[in-house]
């Protein structure tokens, strides 16, 4: 049902007054009864030439109503009550009203996967299977894919209450933490009480970080490192000459692009990127080939949105090139005077500094004068997150269900909004597509956003990062993953 139908059905629905409106709710599916409990709860007035539009046999009894009806939370709590019994209902009226609340299994039966998740990502592994059993294979499955998602971990639960949790974590899994030193190593030992402890042949694994990738490469040819990921690309060529070592890469589902802060923090009003035709003329000024071509040596992909090619849920929407005289006159119907300053926050690492330097050079023949400040990683974030910037330049790992990768970035409330952009459209079709399982129902909306997302222009997204590893050709059956995680099953290393 498009949204045309529901604001319909929910206009007849309020006509019909709370017992016949029960009565009908009752032959919805959940996922109905949930949109049309939505669509009514953000109803405040109905005139009555659309109540005559929609429903002529009611127009004699709406025509003594000036506002069907006077609290729109009470009558949803009311009906939705009436037509599927108190336990029921309190979970869906909890998640509309944001009140209530919720008991038995059989509640969950109507709510999104993710909110699922979220529920049980702290519960015992045995409690999730019991409920899970109980829900239909598809939501279950969906649900667990949330669950093993690196975001949905579940953990002991009273381990986690302790204060130290992060330096001696509790959870589960075919290792067992054993020490970590700060900004030095993670040491894992092997768990025999794993379930599959068989295909795991390492008695201790050691994780060593090292943000610089030459370093990295040269503990690798070393042979201190048997696997190493980040292999920088003009180090490519350097493995694959090395005849001790290999290289194993795949497209990744993260993204690089710049954030623009549109209302966060102490944003001026008059600040010139709160104007949409602003941010897309900078976004214009960028030629994402060139840059993939110096910095990257052509083995990234350009991008202009948050699903990446190896995503189902790519948009097949070509990446627009440069244009440097669309850029200007973008800039002059905003009523902007170039040269403009602006300020990017860029990651203190050789690599990002490049490419920010390409920008910066490639901005300024449309009238930008880029000024990069150099910004330790997590202190970029930090401001980011604060709103104390203008523009950053950061990006997404990347999740295998799509809704990771978009909605807490693009979201009004979403928790990585740092942009702090709104659109309630964009709103409705991502809030949409999260409580669906079928790609089908859920690829029209991301399309609608993703094509959105090119004039409103939140995120200027620049390009796809591969994941590339470094490898001795000791070790045996390694696979690489679009998310960059590290699978140690099956994995060996050669006598």
């Amino acid at each position: 049902m498009d949204d045309q139908g529901l604001n319909d059905a929910a206009i007849m629905l309020m006509s019909l007054g709370e017992e016949e409106a029960a009565e009908v709710f009752k032959h919805f599916s959940p996922k109905e009864v949930q949109k049309l409990g939505e669509t009514i709860a953000r109803m405040r007035t109905v005139s009555r030439e659309k109540v005559d539009e929609v429903i002529n046999k009611f127009s004699n009894a709406a025509a003594a109503q000036s506002l069907l009806v006077s609290d729109t939370g009470n009558y949803v709590r009311a009906v939705l009550k009436r037509a599927l019994g108190e336990d029921k209902a309190g979970l869906l009226i909890d998640r509309i009203l944001q009140g209530g609340d919720v008991s038995g299994i059989e509640s969950l039966k109507w709510m999104d996967p993710l909110s699922v998740a979220e529920l049980l990502r702290n519960e015992h592994p045995q409690i999730v299977a019991a409920i899970l059993v109980h829900l239909d294979a598809e939501q279950a499955s969906a649900i667990l894919m949330q669950l093993t998602d690196r975001a949905g971990a579940m953990m002991a639960p009273e381990a986690a209450k302790k204060p130290d949790f992060a330096a001696h974590p509790v959870c589960s899994g075919p290792y067992k933490f054993d020490s970590r030193v700060s900004q030095d190593r993670i040491v894992l030992t092997r768990f025999d009480n794993y379930w599959n402890k068989d295909a795991y042949h390492f008695d201790k694994i050691i994780y060593l970080p090292i943000p610089d990738a030459s370093v990295r490469l040269a503990n690798l040819r070393a042979g201190d490192l048997d696997l190493t990921e980040g292999i920088a690309a003009s180090d490519v060529k350097t493995v694959e000459a090395d005849s001790k070592l290999a290289l194993a890469k795949v497209t990744g589902l993260g993204y690089q692009g710049i954030t623009f802060n549109i209302n966060n923090g102490k944003v001026p009003a008059n600040d010139p990127f709160k104007d949409a035709r602003v941010r897309e003329a900078f976004s214009q000024a960028i030629d994402r080939d060139a840059l993939n071509q110096v910095v990257f040596e052509g083995l990234y992909s350009p991008a202009n949105q948050a699903f990446s090619t190896v995503s189902p849920y790519h948009v097949n929407l070509p990446v627009p090139p440069r244009d440097v005289d669309k850029a200007k006159a973008l800039l002059k119907a905003a009523g902007v005077t170039a040269p403009l300053t602006v300020n990017l926050l860029v990651p203190n690492n050789p690599t990002s500094q490049q490419v920010g330097q390409v920008l910066q050079a490639m901005v300024a023949e449309a009238g930008f004068n880029l000024n990069l400040q150099m910004t330790e990683f997590a202190t970029l974030l930090d401001r980011q997150q604060s709103g104390d910037y203008q523009l950053s330049f950061s990006g997404w790992s990347g999740r295998p269900d799509p809704d990771g990768s978009i909605y807490g970035f693009i979201n009004s409330k979403g928790t990585l909004n740092d942009g702090r952009y709104s659109n309630a459209q964009v709103d409705e079709w991502l809030t949409q597509a999260r409580q669906s399982t079928d790609q089908a129902a859920r690829q029209p909306l991301y399309d609608k956003v993703v094509k959105q997302l090119q004039t409103d222009m939140p995120i200027a997204y620049l390009y796809f990062e591969p994941r590339i590893f470094g490898l001795n050709k000791s070790v045996q059956g390694f696979k690489p993953y679009p998310d960059g995680i590290v699978r140690l099953a099956g994995l060996t290393l050669a006598k």
